[in-house]
């Protein structure tokens, strides 16, 4: 804010009324919980309640059905062998679709790899989804190791595994933006855990200076895999973190669909009109295990599971449509009956559809292959020409 760098220009000199009063409002924000629907489906805040119609209100509950289902199946897929690895997104649908459907078209999304409803809410299929869980011919990109979903079609880029990579990416992209004058907002999201990293400091630091178009949402899911919050930082929030750097931060809950994409909207308009960045802590709860490699009984309890259960983000959405006559909820079950049959019928398909090529990551680097790749591709060739010559099997 303007008032703060003047303040910078007299560091002996108390910071003048307006600027703490600034801070103090922006602090209990901080420090703060917003929602707008209680554990029941009641709405509780109505100025924060959006004015969505009931066909929006079903698109949102269609998009978190559809998360929680592919979720599901990727997940019986790795259990089968047929995925090497999947993070589960269970119980934290709310903040990827709510943030998702916040943003427009032309905006950029840089996720970590718990964003399966922001993928869908932008418009990414189950069966690309498939394809690259599976790298069928038709994965999108081709095979590339470690590089989870992302599509240029729905800008979105490939998710990083190391942890908050992605946030100095975001902010830098939102500069390029604003320096060519675009009106493009990019998104950010990473857990409770990417806060201790370099790169969440740097990224939040250099946004707050440049006034970088850009949001940052934390899916505070009380662990980065065996690590409470509690251990992650001494601060009493996250979001308290952003004032450091002259960032506004948000506290909401992050399993209330409403209050995401109500405070999630405002801020990637704020940031599109030239106000500069904003964090937005959701408070959620990782449901299942840090991925399919992770125990997480080994570092919790049933009970906690079981207590965050009435916290669930479809099952309060479901509760709030009854109460407001959009979708019984019978026909809410219908619903994701329906798309557990369609999901099915796709996953049928897409196995049965062929690997990639073997000779794929030769052509998927360059535009036009270079000589010494070109001298490696004709090696590569000739081994399996010679081990079909010895009537030999390579794996490809």
């Amino acid at each position: 804010m303007e008032k703060g760098v003047t303040f910078h220009r007299f560091p002996f000199a108390p910071a003048p009324r307006d600027v703490r009063e600034e801070y103090q409002r922006l602090l209990d924000e901080a420090l703060g919980f917003k929602r707008v629907l209680d554990e029941d489906g009641e709405v509780v805040d109505e100025q924060l309640h959006p004015k969505l119609s009931p066909d929006e209100l079903l698109e949102l509950y269609t998009l978190m059905v559809r998360a929680r289902v592919i979720d599901a199946w990727l997940l019986r897929l790795q259990r089968m062998g047929k995925v090497a690895l999947h993070a589960p997104n269970k119980g934290q649908e709310a903040t990827a679709v709510g943030v998702a459907k916040a943003m427009k078209p032309e905006d950029w999304l840089f996720p970590s790899y718990r964003e399966l409803g922001a993928y869908i809410a932008r418009g990414m299929s189950e069966e690309e989804i498939l394809d690259r869980a599976l790298n069928t011919k038709d994965d999108p990109l081709k095979g590339s190791d470690f590089a989870i979903y992302g599509n240029r079609k729905y800008n979105i880029v490939p998710a990083p595994v190391p942890v908050g990579n992605q946030i100095p990416h975001a902010v830098g992209a939102a500069m390029a933006a604003k320096i060519l004058g675009d009106k493009i907002v990019t998104v950010t999201f990473f857990g409770d855990g990417s806060t201790s990293r370099g790169d969440f400091h740097a990224g939040l630091n250099f946004a707050g200076v440049f006034k970088s178009p850009v949001v940052f949402v934390i899916q505070n899911n009380q662990y980065a895999i065996s690590v409470p919050v509690t251990r992650q930082t001494a601060a009493p929030t996250l979001a308290v973190k952003a004032l450091a750097y002259g960032v506004p931060g948000k506290r909401i809950d992050g399993n209330d669909i409403l209050v995401v994409y109500s405070v999630a909207k405002e801020a990637v308009e704020r940031a599109r009109n030239g106000g500069g960045p904003t964090l937005i802590e959701t408070v959620t709860y990782r449901m299942g295990p840090h991925t399919t490699a992770d125990d997480p009984s080994r570092y919790r309890n049933e009970e906690e599971v079981k207590a965050f259960e009435r916290l669930d983000p479809l099952r309060r959405f479901k509760l709030y449509l009854d109460k407001q006559g959009v979708l019984t909820l019978r026909e809410a079950e219908e619903i994701e009956k329906a798309w557990d049959s369609k999901v099915e019928e796709i996953i049928r398909r897409v196995l049965e559809k062929p690997g990639l090529p073997r000779d794929v990551f030769f052509h998927n680097v360059y535009s036009r292959m270079p000589w010494h790749l070109e001298e490696e591709y004709k090696e590569f060739e000739e081994q399996f020409e010679v081990a079909e010559e010895l009537g030999l099997q390579l794996e490809e």
